[in-house]
Order: structure tokens, then C-alpha cells, then sequence
């Protein structure tokens, strides 16, 4: 299975085309654009979310909500491109209009201009925006709802918000709790807190960032390997994480903390009973040797504070190499719950990328089939 993505911030659309896709994987459109509508939520988003409201629309591949076999391509149409037609069509424009040259400290704006041999900072944040990644949730709703059949769900939550956390531990079905909120978090109280910090830093201009957990439940073991590093599943996954805009750290189960840790606290001791092995603890994060051992897959993810700032940071215009202060593009304060659901939708592709490689199948009875040969 694979996905490729194409399309600009404000250009005329994002479209996705998914390959690898078995036949007859009922599409559920409204559940694809529920959760393009949730991608838009959340407490600190910004204007453009009041502008457009994402939906999307497929184009092949799928014939009476039924996927062919043949590649699934959509397309997200960007209705904010009315306003951008004469700076952003590609049949010609004003490109002097929108110049950046202020380039963004902590976005890709400087190093983008000098890899491309480019003059105008357009040219590489029209792309590199997190607006891309609607796209990607798109196609990892397709990929949760091909897992779905598998009896794999995935969830998640915000666990800190500019350092105010959420120490506590919730099991898979508290975090399905967490899309009723505003900042996606299960504690009342750190979630107040949250809310006020972002209230501050909006007065002062600045913006947050904070911690997601995603979940997967129901994932049976032996998907990964440990015979080839390119294939182990951790690898996978945090790979998919790290590749969101503003994600900068990534950890699986107890993660940074096995490090401060003796052996014996660190592992999860394996029993076996009623003809079944299993862990009483779940330390590992549901992946052990690259592998899934049939626990919860638990992942963290650490996202940067937005690199826009309205206050905007020292550095230099680009074009005359004097100082400056950073351009400021439409933000948001605070984008924590987009990026939660995000998170949700690239590990979802990902896992569906893993599963497809064991188990084949060109339509879903084979997909089913042999996902309920193997044992858990």
C-alpha cells in the first residue's frame, strides 16, 4: 500500500492517490470527512478554519462506495484558492504580490530557498504547510477503515499542553472520550490550565505546542521484523510521526523514560496461560525486536510550539541579507488537537502499510482470511 500526496496551502486543491488498496473496502465518505472536520478543531486554531470547512472527493478507484483494486485517488478542494487565484495559479500570476523573503525561524523557509535555488519563501511554505497533511488524513481514514475490518481501532489524546500534563494513565476506551473536548485532553483541571496558557500566549502574540499519546488496540503479533531493520514496526511508526510538521520527538511505551530505569523495571515479564501467552504490564508499548507482541501499541509525540508567530522572531530578509523581523502568515496559537488526529491517520496508514505486506490479498475476504489464520 502506498500513498502519495500532491498540492499547495492555497493552491487549488490536495489530492491523494492511494495504491495497493484490495477490492470490495466499503468507503465510508462521511466518516473521511468527520474526521477532516476534526483536523480543523480544536482550542487556538486560527482564521482560515472559520473559512473552509474540508470535504473530501473521490475521483477513482471506488464505484458505489466500493473500492476496484485500482488506485484510490481524491482530491480535497481548497476553497480559500477564490482569494489566492491571482498570486497562485499556475497558468500565470502575480507573483510579486505575496513575496516572503522574512524567513521563519523554525520553519522551512530559509533552508527550503537555498536546497531549491529559490528567491521567494512561497515557493517552499506553499508546500511544507501543515495544510498537506489534510490530505493524509484523508487517506488514514481510508487505511483505519481497512484496519477496521481486521478488528484493529486506533485512538488517542492531548497529554500536555505547554507544559501543563496530564500525568495520569487512561485505558483505550477513556481516550475515545477525548474528541468532546476542547483541547482533546481527559484531565478537567490540567485542560483549564491548558486553556489559560493559550489565552496568555495569544495576548503576547506566541504559541504552544505539547504532547499527544496515539493508541492502537486489537493488532495481533508477529507484524514488523526483526530480521530486517527497514521492516521493523517501530521503526515505521515513528517514522510516520516524525514526518508531521511540528512533530520533534517521538517515543514508544515507556520510551525516554526506560532509560532512568534497572532491567528488572523495565521489562514486562511474559506468562502463559489457557494455551495463551501474555504480559501483565505493557512497558514495551506493544512492540518488541521491531515486532507487534499483541499489547496496545502506545506511542508519544512531542510537538513543537508553531514556528508563525504574530509577534514574529528576529532574522534576515533574504533578499538583502539585513535584519529583520520574521513575516507573520495566517496561524493558529495553538494546533495540538489537529495534530493529535493527524497522528491518528499517518500511524493508520502506516500499520495498514505493514499489514498489507504480511498478509497480501488483492480483496478483502482474502485480507480477512488469512489476518484470522494467525495467532494473536
Amino acid at each position: 500500500m502506498k500513498l502519495t500526496t500532491a498540492g499547495e496551502s492555497h493552491g487549488k486543491a490536495l489530492i491523494g492517490i492511494i495504491e495497493g488498496l484490495p477490492s470490495n473496502l466499503k468507503i465510508d465518505i462521511d466518516e473521511i470527512n468527520k474526521y477532516l472536520s476534526l483536523r480543523q478543531s480544536g482550542y487556538g486554531r486560527g482564521g482560515r478554519q472559520k473559512i473552509e470547512r474540508d470535504s473530501v472527493e473521490i475521483i477513482s478507484g471506488v464505484r458505489n462506495l466500493v473500492t476496484l483494486g485500482s488506485p484510490l485517488s481524491f482530491a480535497i478542494i481548497n476553497k480559500d484558492y477564490d482569494n489566492w487565484r491571482e498570486y497562485m495559479a499556475p497558468e500565470g500570476c502575480d507573483v510579486n504580490a505575496k513575496k516572503l523573503t522574512k524567513v521563519r525561524p523554525g520553519h522551512a523557509d530559509l533552508t527550503g530557498l537555498i536546497k531549491y535555488g529559490q528567491t521567494d519563501a512561497r515557493n517552499i511554505l506553499e508546500r511544507a504547510s501543515a495544510r498537506e497533511t489534510a490530505a493524509r488524513v484523508a487517506a488514514g481514514t481510508v487505511a483505519r477503515q481497512y484496519l477496521r475490518n481486521l478488528g484493529v481501532e486506533i485512538s488517542g489524546y492531548v497529554s500536555g499542553v505547554c507544559g501543563e500534563r496530564d500525568e495520569n494513565e487512561y485505558n483505550f476506551e477513556d481516550t475515545l472520550r477525548s474528541k468532546e473536548q476542547p483541547l482533546f485532553m481527559l484531565n478537567a483541571e490540567v485542560q483549564k490550565r491548558a486553556i489559560r496558557k493559550i489565552d496568555e500566549l495569544k495576548e503576547n502574540g506566541d504559541t504552544a505546542g505539547g504532547v499527544i499519546e496515539i493508541r492502537v488496540k486489537g493488532l495481533k503479533s508477529g507484524f514488523g521484523s526483526c530480521m530486517r531493520y527497514c521492516e521493523k514496526l517501530d521503526a515505521s511508526l515513528c517514522s510516520a510521526v516524525m514526518s508531521v510538521q511540528a512533530i520533534k520527538g517521538v517515543e514508544v511505551g515507556y520510551g525516554f523514560m526506560s532509560a532512568y530505569l534497572s532491567g528488572s523495571e523495565a521489562h514486562d515479564e511474559i506468562f502463559f496461560d489457557d494455551g495463551k501467552y501474555f504480559r501483565k504490564t505493557n512497558k514495551a508499548g506493544g512492540i518488541e525486536g521491531g515486532m507487534s507482541n499483541g499489547g496496545e501499541i502506545v506511542l508519544r509525540a512531542a510537538m513543537k510550539p508553531i514556528p508563525t508567530l504574530m509577534k514574529g522572531l528576529n532574522t534576515i530578509d533574504y533578499s538583502t541579507n539585513l535584519p529583520a523581523v520574521a513575516s507573520n502568515e495566517r496561524s493558529d496559537v495553538c494546533a495540538i488537537c489537529a495534530a493529535e488526529i493527524i497522528l491518528e491517520s499517518v500511524v493508520a496508514f502506516a500499520l495498514a502499510e505493514t499489514v498489507s505486506l504480511r498478509l497480501g490479498g488483492d480483496n478483502m475476504r482474502e485480507v480477512i482470511e488469512r489476518y484470522s489464520a494467525l495467532k494473536g
